[in-house]
């Protein structure tokens, strides 16, 4: 059944990136939903026989995957970030940044000291802010987004982790609603897709909320916003990170004078950036003389 349905994502044309990122691993992850088995089940599964019904409810997921082109991780509202499961679906964005890396390695080498105080912004189903949270066990973090829809998702996962003494949530555009606190890392995988992309986009990605994906003709609309105002929230000692994706050309034009850190990533991944409360300092003075 994987097979046959691999061969027909392939044969269709689908697209893949929502938490996987070829046609077997995506016909693999419906299979086991339909029965109820974990992703870390032993090989021998693959040769188990499958009833009658069983094959009827296969099936009728792989044709809703063709003929809808819905994420395989919506249709089973799980998905994978940072070795930890996450309930999304039409909410919230699949979770799929390459940050996952940086957390999982502790942002070795990126980061002197382990954060106390952490926000991730545009949290979306909270995935980014509960695995720092799960990483980094000592530290307080807050999960923001402008969408209350998302903040119920990202609810549900803060439950989940039985979290909620150490992760809370802040409806907010930007900061508006963080005025007075400050953090040592702030996260972010905000809306960076410019305008051509978003009209290419193939249309798996029309089911994911568009308020998480579009910002503007060339995709910065909202990292101008936070990188401007950053530092008025990082501590002395603080570090912003953030995806931009696609548009770290465009932003590297728009900030010529600062010097972004581009990190490298083992698993795949790029246009994500760091910058330090000195390097923002720097930025503030600069937009100062001028």
């Amino acid at each position: 059944m994987i097979s046959w349905g691999a061969e027909r994502f392939e044969a269709e044309g689908l697209c893949f990136g929502h938490g996987t990122d070829n046609a077997w691993d995506e016909a693999l992850s419906l299979v086991l939903f339909v029965l109820s088995l974990p992703w870390d089940s032993d090989v021998s599964i693959l040769q188990r026989s499958l009833s009658t019904d069983e094959q009827s409810r296969i099936t009728s997921l792989f044709d809703r995957r063709i003929n809808e082109r819905i994420p395989a991780a919506y249709m089973i509202g799980e998905a994978w970030f940072a070795g930890l499961s996450f309930a999304v679906d039409p909410r919230v964005l699949v979770p799929r940044s390459p940050i996952a890396e940086l957390i999982e390695s502790g942002f070795s080498p990126w980061l002197k000291t382990s954060p106390a105080t952490v926000l991730d912004l545009c949290t979306g189903s909270g995935c980014i802010g509960i695995a720092c949270a799960h990483y980094f066990p000592e530290a307080r973090v807050v999960l923001s987004d402008i969408s209350v829809d998302a903040l119920e998702v990202a609810e549900q996962n803060i439950q989940r982790y039985q979290l909620s003494e150490r992760v809370i949530i802040a409806e907010s555009d930007l900061f508006a609603g963080l005025c007075g606190q400050r953090f040592d890392l702030i996260v972010a995988n905000p809306p960076y897709v410019d305008a051509e992309d978003l009209a290419d986009m193939p249309s798996e990605f029309l089911h994911e909320p568009a308020i998480g994906l579009a910002s503007g003709i060339d995709g910065l609309d909202f990292t101008r916003r936070l990188i401007n105002e950053a530092l008025d929230y990082l501590t002395e000692e603080g570090s912003l990170i953030v995806e931009v994706g696609n548009s770290w050309l465009a932003l590297e034009d728009a900030f010529p004078a600062i010097s972004f850190l581009w990190i490298d990533f083992e698993r795949g991944g790029h246009g994500v950036f760091l910058l330090t409360t000195q390097q923002l300092r720097a930025h503030r003075l600069s937009l100062d003389i001028d």
